[in-house]
């Protein structure tokens, strides 16, 4: 059960090793840009590619995909990157049903695991493989593994390497539940004392705009725990000119100590950076609204920037 390319890998190890797949189950097809193009999971396109049995429940209690799920008679089902499973499905099989968290859990349970690790400067998470049960990301922990955070990678890039290492997970705990070799953690059990948990809630716009009140450092982990999807971002403003709208996807910091007003934005023909607390934060990948991604470079030769713009403090 799954849906976006994170997930594929997982089902791509799974069939390569010669599991016996029964069914896959992913998200309705969505019409998606301006022409309403009917568009494939990352999933259903490489279950149809295998001959994959399939199925696209609208409705996961609904008495139809209930009996289809049955009938299948699966002896485990594997989550990764999907919806919050009913009671009646996750319950099923006979050896139950286990999820893949792109965290170390019972830290970062929620949506947005990946992101919000980077964006509170962790030097280190995990994944994890755990037994679903009625609340989210809360069951007991089969497996787990643990990644670095490197200081200079964004959400795009770790993602990619958990969704390798999540793929080898997956096998070690199919391997270990066949092999009936599972002595499953209750997650509680691994909080220690005084430990805080942090959550991972989904990530919507409006929690996207940048903080230029913030440190450097801080703005420079929002930046990339949001990049590529779904973006930083922040308006320039000048009196008498248009707004404009930019997603920051790369960024560096220059530590020096200025008298600059925070968000006071600064350039030249090659360079773009924005006043922060502590130091200048440089902006070096963007995006203008109805433009395409580029380098600070490329946008500063094609825009003709006014005097005295400053970034929205928020």
């Amino acid at each position: 059960m799954g849906t976006p390319e994170f997930a594929v890998e997982s089902l791509k190890r799974l069939v390569g090793d010669a599991y016996n797949v029964v069914a896959v189950i992913t998200a309705a097809d969505k019409a998606a840009g301006r022409g309403k193009k009917i568009r494939y999971s990352a999933v259903k396109e490489f279950a149809l590619k295998h001959n994959l049995r399939l199925f696209q429940p609208v409705n996961l209690k609904s008495e139809a995909f209930i009996s289809d799920l049955r009938a299948v008679k699966a002896d485990l089902q594997i989550v990764v990157a999907f919806r919050m499973l009913p009671e009646v499905v996750w319950y099923m099989p006979d050896k139950g049903t286990f999820n893949l968290h792109a965290s170390l859990l019972p830290q970062y349970r929620g949506a947005a695991p990946i992101n919000h690790a980077i964006i509170n400067g962790e030097k280190k998470t995990g994944l994890t493989t755990f037994f679903l049960d009625k609340q989210i990301d809360t069951g007991k922990i089969i497996r787990q593994t643990e990644l670095e955070i490197f200081s200079d990678e964004d959400a795009g890039k770790l993602h990619d390497r958990m969704m390798f290492k999540g793929a080898e997970l997956v096998l070690e705990t199919v391997k270990a539940i066949v092999e009936d070799n599972v002595t499953s953690t209750v997650q509680s059990n691994l909080v220690s004392e005084n430990e805080v948990l942090k959550p991972a809630p989904k990530i919507f716009k409006e929690d996207c705009a940048i903080n230029w009140n913030k440190p450097a450092n801080e703005i420079y982990n929002f930046i990339r725990g949001l990049s590529p999807y779904p973006g930083a971002y922040t308006t320039l403003y000048s009196e008498g000119n248009k707004p404009i709208y930019i997603k920051v996807y790369a960024s560096n910091i220059e530590k020096v100590k200025h008298n600059d007003k925070l968000g006071t934005v600064l350039w030249d023909n090659r360079e773009m950076k924005i006043a922060a607390k502590d130091a200048y934060v440089h902006l070096l990948e963007i995006q203008q609204s109805g433009k395409r991604r580029m380098k600070v470079s490329d946008f500063l030769r094609g825009v003709k920037l006014e005097i005295n713009y400053e970034a929205e403090l928020i």
